[in-house]
């Protein structure tokens, strides 16, 4: 083989391997999963009953957890979430890495610490995280347990 097709054909390799890469990273186009699995959720209330979001929805004052999944390159990853709720608003926000290899450990601790610039002082209802600090697959999986968070609080 000539040098100029040997690098050609090396070149076209790295390209498609590259792509296959950056399509791995790639949120999934399919939608998340709307069974709900409370097995997860559990509810520790704080406060006083029920009280009135912006959106005129009713939350128990408190702190919520759920695990929510998501599927990465990797497999099906867990991370779990705690929000503390004061009239229907996020005042406090932690994440619970479940890991199970060194990408998603590194996923999830980005994820982890960017989340609270994003959900803190907003209301439950305007929730929808999409991509936290360069982790969009993590998303998926957080916004699972906040669906599970907003029927254990109502």
């Amino acid at each position: 083989m000539r040098p100029s097709v040997r690098k050609s054909v090396f070149v076209g390799i790295a390209g498609l391997s590259l792509a296959g890469t950056v399509a791995g990273c790639a949120p999934s186009a399919t939608p998340a999963s709307t069974s709900e699995n409370t097995s997860g959720a559990s509810t520790a209330p704080s406060g006083p009953a029920s009280t009135t979001a912006s959106s005129g929805s009713h939350y128990a004052d408190g702190t919520y957890s759920a695990d929510g999944t998501y599927v990465s390159p990797n497999g099906t990853e867990t991370v779990g979430v705690e929000l503390t709720l004061a009239s229907g608003t996020v005042t406090a926000v932690n994440i619970t890495q479940h890991p199970s290899n060194p990408n998603t450990r590194k996923f999830q601790g980005e994820f982890a610490g960017g989340i609270a610039a994003q959900v803190v002082g907003k209301s439950i209802d305007e929730l929808k995280v999409s991509k936290v600090a360069g982790s969009s697959l993590t998303s998926g999986g957080f916004n699972q347990a906040l669906d599970k968070i907003k029927a254990e609080a109502q």
